[in-house]
């Protein structure tokens, strides 16, 4: 089961002795650090845990399911995700 954000915001607190709401307000303000990293085409990098940057899509040709007709699908940008050794440790045990 995956944490939300809620059950992530209590974990927070419970381990760093924060408030739930200081704990809250961290976590929106990474949000919003990460958000806007992403937009600005910058890189986000926590040393061991992942890294995250903005990568450009080529433009494609793809396939209408329903007709089969071939359709062009614009470039768009997505997003890339490391994970870092500690977290590829974690998940190797």
């Amino acid at each position: 089961m995956a944490y939300n954000k809620s059950d992530l915001v209590s974990k927070i607190a419970q381990k760093s002795n924060l408030t739930k709401a200081q704990a809250e307000a961290a976590v929106n303000a990474f949000q919003d650090v990460f958000v806007e990293a992403m937009q600005s085409g910058e890189g986000l990098k926590l040393t061991g845990l992942f890294s995250a940057e903005r990568v450009r899509r080529a433009e494609r040709t793809g396939r209408n399911p329903r007709t089969g007709e071939t359709i062009k699908i614009p470039a768009s940008y997505g997003v890339r995700i490391s994970a870092g050794s500690l977290l590829k440790k974690a998940v190797a045990e």
